[in-house]
């Protein structure tokens, strides 16, 4: 006697989307974004959103709509997704599913020394709270002689972003303006920008010149100078710029995104309501035509968080 024969799921009547699918719907449906629902998956939120629509297609009808805030499942989805919940969990509970599984998916990120330490490195546990099968291996480099340790999976650029050889989008996008320990303004007051640039010791780096914020000075006041300072030590790095002021050596010009742990804390003072658009940012760079296995994307949506909350950062300006 042979047993009953159980309709094949690769039928010519079946139509069965991936678990990848699935599972992009039930994360959009229940986080309501495709924005949210990638921070989950790893993924982008364009990938979320071509998988929803994929399924959408697969099965001819509509399982999410568009709202003013996010997205939200239509009454056939809502239908649908309780099958597709169902099935989920069953998948879920399975004990082949619930092995503690040994794979760790490393990324190799090359980053500026400064923006590692005042920016990747303070923010690294929310990063492996959110994924914690993905390890980071730091990698430094130097921007200003161009220097970039070998291997990198992505990579952290300063400059005007027309890189070659890769594709960049931007991480920053704040301003600069004028700092000075407490310690120094206690000996030195300023009362107007061109007091400050009068008597004042400018702190100078190639990779933040003081250019954009003279200029901006000078649209406000009407007065003041426009050429570089040409005297003083020259620092070749943008922490030991901050490292520079934080000491009391003179006056800075630094961007929110790397010096808001000093802004917050008080070690640095902001001079004036004057700050300007300064000529670089710093840029996530990847190589192109390399198959990412969800740790770049996850990675750069996290940084890109990052960077927005540094950069937004509130502080107490000098009167």
């Amino acid at each position: 006697m042979t047993s009953p024969r159980h309709p094949s799921p690769d039928g010519p009547h079946h139509r069965l989307p991936s678990t990848a699918h699935l599972r992009a719907l039930e994360a959009a449906a229940r986080l309501g974004s495709f924005e949210r629902a990638s921070h989950e998956l790893a993924i982008t939120a364009s990938a979320v959103a071509k998988r929803v629509a994929a399924l959408e297609s697969l099965l001819g009808v509509k399982m999410l709509s568009r709202t003013g805030r996010g997205v939200e499942p239509t009454a056939i989805g809502r239908e649908y997704l309780e099958q597709v919940n169902v099935a989920l969990g069953l998948l879920t509970r399975s004990a082949y599913h619930q092995r503690a599984s040994t794979s760790r998916r490393r990324l190799r990120v090359a980053t500026p020394p400064t923006f590692g330490r005042d920016l990747l490195v303070p923010h690294l546990p929310a990063f492996s709270e959110r994924h914690p099968d993905i390890e980071l291996e730091l990698m430094p480099s130097i921007p200003y002689l161009d220097i970039t340790a070998p291997g990198w999976d992505v990579e952290i650029r300063f400059g005007d972003g027309a890189f070659d050889g890769v594709l960049s989008e931007r991480l920053t996008d704040d301003t600069v303006f004028p700092v000075a320990s407490p310690a120094y303004l206690a000996r030195v007051r300023f009362d107007t920008p061109a007091d400050m640039l009068r008597r004042g010791v400018l702190l100078r780096c190639p990779l933040e010149p003081w250019g954009p914020w003279m200029r901006a000075a000078r649209e406000h006041t009407g007065t003041g100078d426009v050429d570089e300072p040409t005297q003083g030590h020259r620092l070749m790095d943008l922490g030991m710029l901050m490292e520079a002021a934080l000491n009391g050596q003179g006056v800075a010009l630094v961007r929110r995104s790397l010096a808001w742990r000093y802004l917050q804390a008080g070690r640095l003072i902001p001079l004036f309501a004057i700050e300007a658009r300064p000529t670089s940012a710093y840029y996530l760079c990847s190589p192109r035509g390399v198959d990412d296995d969800g740790s770049r994307a996850a990675f750069g949506a996290w940084l890109h968080e990052v960077c927005r909350a540094a950069q937004g950062a509130s502080v107490a300006r000098d009167a």
